[in-house]
This record gives structure tokens, sequence and C-alpha cells, in this order.
């Protein structure tokens, strides 16, 4: 009778372990291609933002048909990644619930689908956008899937190539319209993208520190003290980017009621100082829940958009 009664307390355990997938394979599939980092392809309208071109009809339907196509690569990705680490992943606390480790979605199926979504986007991308922004497409894959297979492991190669991921989704905006791209705008953008990636990987570090089943195996490699480094190299490195283009009238006299390029600096270095408060305690892990549940962030963040359309408006 004990034995019995010491199963039947076991079972609801194992079932609470296992739980079944919500909305079976095609929801194991979309949750496989991680929506919550769908918001990181925003990045496609920077150019034409900064550029003042955003809001024609003609330009909001080429953003859209880019953000779907990036977003799309982007899911390839993911998914060819959980299917190639699914026994790795397996033996990871958290990593072992996501679809392809837990089962759910069969690796077989997540190589295919993830195959058609990297093979479909470039082809439509040369089909209906400019050649440049399939050639993008095309070296983002290419990129992104050597990434997975061995640059992951490289020290620094690692920073280098997702920090690369962003500039590219900058980049891709202007290319589809054909804006040029400025070299502080590579500059800000670049460097403050691998101040949230380096970030990240040392707020990893930190939290891991000690404890088996590191998320990422280069964590054991790199010391904190380096990617701290790192990240309050690249915050430097942003904001003089960001304030040497606020400084340059580019020949353009200021006809503004306020020099709003400039007053737009004193936003953007609050944002980066309150973000790295979240560096510094090792708790930037996840951007995306930084950048948009921490209110005072939010509140800079608008502030220095409203800030910049006016500049751009010129108004």
């Amino acid at each position: 009778m004990a034995e019995t009664a010491v199963l039947r307390q076991r079972t609801p355990e194992r079932r609470r372990s296992a739980p079944p997938p919500r909305g079976g394979l095609l929801g194991g599939l979309l949750r496989t291609a991680r929506p919550r980092q769908w918001i990181k392809n925003v990045l496609v309208v920077a150019a034409p933002a900064a550029a003042g071109e955003l809001f024609s009809r003609t330009a909001l339907a080429q953003l859209s048909l880019v953000f779907v196509l990036f977003t799309a690569c982007a899911a390839a990705v993911y998914l060819v990644n959980d299917a190639r680490d699914a026994d790795a992943d397996r033996a990871h606390p958290v990593k072992r619930h996501r679809p392809v480790a837990a089962g759910h979605v069969p690796v077989p199926v997540a190589y295919a689908v993830g195959g058609a979504l990297g093979v479909l986007a470039p082809v439509c991308a040369a089909r209906l956008c400019p050649p440049a922004v399939a050639a993008l497409l095309a070296a983002y894959l290419v990129m992104q899937l050597a990434y997975c297979l061995v640059l992951k492991h490289v020290l620094v190669v690692d920073l280098a190539v997702v920090t690369t991921g962003f500039l590219m989704r900058a980049m891709i905006g202007g290319l589809a319209l054909g804006i040029p791209l400025s070299r502080w705008f590579l500059i800000t953008t670049g460097f403050g993208a691998l101040f949230m990636v380096s970030a990240k990987r040392y707020s990893e570090a930190v939290q891991m520190a000690g404890k088996a089943g590191a998320t990422r195996a280069l964590l054991t490699e790199y010391t904190t003290g380096y990617l701290r480094f790192v990240w309050q190299l690249a915050a430097g490195v942003a904001v003089l980017g960001y304030c040497l283009w606020a400084l340059e009238e580019g020949g353009v006299p200021h006809t503004g009621l306020l020099p709003w390029r400039q007053l737009s600096m004193v936003a953007f270095i609050l944002a980066v100082l309150r973000y790295a408060v979240f560096a510094d305690r090792g708790t930037a892990g996840e951007p995306e829940d930084v950048v948009l549940r921490d209110r005072a962030l939010v509140l800079i963040g608008l502030v220095w958009g409203a800030m910049y359309a006016l500049a751009v408006a010129n108004w």
C-alpha cells in the first residue's frame, strides 16, 4: 500500500514535467520560430525612419514585405538550430522544454520547415525586392547557419556574428528603398548591437557562474571581466557615434524650433545608461524583456523617438 501511494504521488509530477503541447504540431513550430524575437526585425524601419521616408504607401508596403521575409529567415535558422541541438537541449534544465527537444516537433519536420523557409524567403526577395535585399538575406542565412554549425564555438567571432545580424536588419530597410546608409548610422547601430549582445552574454555568464549546464559552451571560456570590458567599450563607441551624427549638420543650416538632433543626445545617453544598470546587475539576459518591461527605459525611448522624429521633420 505504501508503494502504491508513493507511485500515485509521483505520477502527477511526471505529467507536470512533460505537459502536452499547445496547438499541436503547428503550435510547436510557431514556438520554435521564437515569436518573441520577432521584435528585433522592427529594425528594418531604422534607415527609412532616419531618412524621413517611412510613411509613404510604397515604403510601408516594401518594409512590411521585408519584415516578413527577414522573419522567415530568422525562423528558418531557429528551426534548424533547435533540430541540430535537440540532444544537447534535452540535458538542459530550461531548453529541454523547447518543442523539438521535448519531442513535440519531430527533428526531420523542423529541418524540412526550416529548409523550406530558408529557400523561399530569398527567392521571394529576388522576385519582389531589389537584388541587394535578396543578396543580404542569402548572406544572413549563410552566416547564421555557419554560426549554428561552427562559429558559435569561436571566441569573439560569435559576438561579431550576432552583432552583424542586428546590423543587417538595420541595413535591409535602406537597401529595399534605395536609401544611402551613413557611416554614423552604421557605427551607432553596429556598436549599439554589440553593447546589447555582449551585455546579454555577460548576464548569462554571471547567472550561470558555478552552475552546470551553461546556456552556451563559450560561457565557460569567456571571463565576466572580458565581457564587461566589451559591453562598456561598445556602449562608449555607440554614444560617441550618435553624438557625432547629432552634431554634424551636413552643410544644412538649422531651421527648426529647437536643435532636436542635438537634444536627442541626452535621451540616447540616458537610454544607454539605464540599460547599463541591468547589464551591470547581470539581468540583461533577455534584452526584449529589459526594453519592454522597464517603464523608465520605455519612457526615455519614447522621448528619444519624439525628438528624433522632430529632427527628421525639421520642425
